[in-house]
């Protein structure tokens, strides 16, 4: 059986990858029911609006999460990193993202996200 670190790094996976390939699918099977992300632009959008954002084609490629740094408090995670990415000009560009998630019937759940860009 996978440890909590192990389920949460391929979770962690999962969602950058996610993001890159606008996988509603997956979001909607690692998303809380009350999740909420702060965009980098400051808005803060729950799950549907978040889901609905995702279904959009994504203009970035290469998207990668380095430094990951996993923080296990009991049924409560926070994962924060960074992530290296390309505009669609093929400018290479940075930002970091921090997520909670927290143990639901027990299953590891994301429950927030904040998200920068630079």
């Amino acid at each position: 059986m996978a440890s909590d670190s192990e389920i949460l790094e391929q979770l962690n996976r999962d969602y950058v990858a996610s993001v890159q390939h606008s996988d509603v699918r997956r979001f909607e099977e690692i998303l809380a029911e009350d999740f909420y992300c702060s965009n980098p632009d400051g808005s803060l959008v729950d799950r549907a609006a978040f889901l609905e954002q995702t279904a959009r084609p994504v203009t970035v490629s290469g998207l990668e999460p380095r430094d990951v740094k996993i923080r296990l408090f009991d049924d409560m995670a926070i994962i924060h990193a960074q992530t290296i990415y390309k505009t669609a000009d093929g400018t290479a560009k940075s930002g970091r993202y921090t997520d909670v998630w927290t143990r639901q019937n027990g299953r590891w759940l994301a429950v927030s996200a904040h998200v920068t860009r630079g």
